[in-house]
């Protein structure tokens, strides 16, 4: 059996994307790793600048490449930081994921009218919002944790913009970069 060349291109194509997304998804485990072992001035908050790669993948793959990132990136961080299921990884699980969600959810609403900036901003508040909910869940009972949420978006929303910045800076460039750019059509 025998390839025709537009298959053996489709084929080659595939591979090319992969190894990027794999590329994509250990830098974000990376600096997933780095950030946890920074020390923090408020509980739970880092920069988040590993997702500014998740805003990237969004933008450039989609929704599912965007959520495989994700989880891929808490999951493994969270193995070789000797984390896995301890209370640090299910508050980055459930920010993540609420992140993940809205950011997916705002896309598609806005139908790709909001920048990465935008989708960024509104990702991080929900990251905050995601982890406050898990720290009352799994942590603190008590009704007065949400007196953190002020700060904590405040916070989020500086983050948030500059994970946007980054990941919109990101998303220009690869785009622009044939060795990205060919995979994006596939």
């Amino acid at each position: 059996m025998t390839c025709s060349a537009a298959e053996i291109h489709r084929q080659q194509l595939r591979a090319r994307r992969q190894a990027l997304l794999a590329l994509f998804t250990a830098l974000a485990v990376v600096i997933h790793s780095f950030e946890a072992l920074l020390p923090t001035p408020i509980p739970w908050m880092r920069l988040g600048l590993a997702n500014a790669l998740t805003v990237v993948v969004l933008f450039l793959y989609g929704a599912g490449t965007a959520w495989s990132l994700t989880l891929t990136r808490i999951g493994l961080a969270a193995i070789l930081l000797g984390r896995l299921f301890s209370p640090g990884f299910w508050l980055a699980l459930c920010g993540g994921c609420a992140a993940t969600l809205t950011m997916v959810t705002v896309r598609k609403v806005t139908r790709g009218g909001l920048s990465p900036v935008g989708i960024s901003v509104a990702g991080a508040a929900a990251h905050a919002g995601g982890q406050l909910v898990a720290a009352w869940w799994l942590l603190v009972r008590h009704p007065a944790i949400a007196q953190a949420l002020p700060v904590l978006l405040l916070l989020s929303v500086v983050s948030g913009l500059l994970t946007g910045w980054l990941a919109a800076v990101l998303v220009e460039h690869l785009q622009r970069n044939p060795l990205v750019a060919e995979t994006l059509a596939d």
